[in-house]
């Protein structure tokens, strides 16, 4: 009998694909999303030191009093412009964006969106 494999072991795949190419660097630091069932998280990462430099999620105090459910395409948004608003304020205007293997639909889209709609520069 085949068995299938698991849709996360095939993002994680994707995932390590695509890190092989996208790397963060002080100048142009890493975007990168992570997307669970009830809740969206996003980190700009500098690759070379191994530090986050900004982070936000929908677990956030500023970000849960706007929204009621975590895992909709509104609270995707909102975090894109909160990570966006706190990049910018440290000083990052451009970034890499790293999808970590999700396509390029729905909640993802909507944080990118809202990250750029806000100022930050992919």
């Amino acid at each position: 009998m085949i068995k299938k494999e698991s849709k996360n072991l095939k993002r994680l795949k994707r995932h390590l694909r695509i890190r092989k190419k996208v790397s963060g660097t002080p100048n142009r630091p890493r975007l990168s999303v992570y997307r669970s069932l009830n809740n969206m998280y996003a980190q700009v990462i500098d690759d070379i030191q191994g530090n986050t430099l900004v982070a936000a999620s929908t677990l956030d105090k500023e970000v849960k009093e706007k929204i009621g459910h975590g895992g909709n395409k509104e609270a995707a948004k909102l975090v894109g412009e909160v990570v966006a608003k706190k990049a910018i304020e440290k000083g990052i205007k451009e970034v890499v964006f790293d999808r970590s293997g999700y396509i390029y639909h729905g909640r993802v889209k909507e944080l990118a969106e809202g990250a750029r709609e806000a100022g930050l520069k992919f």
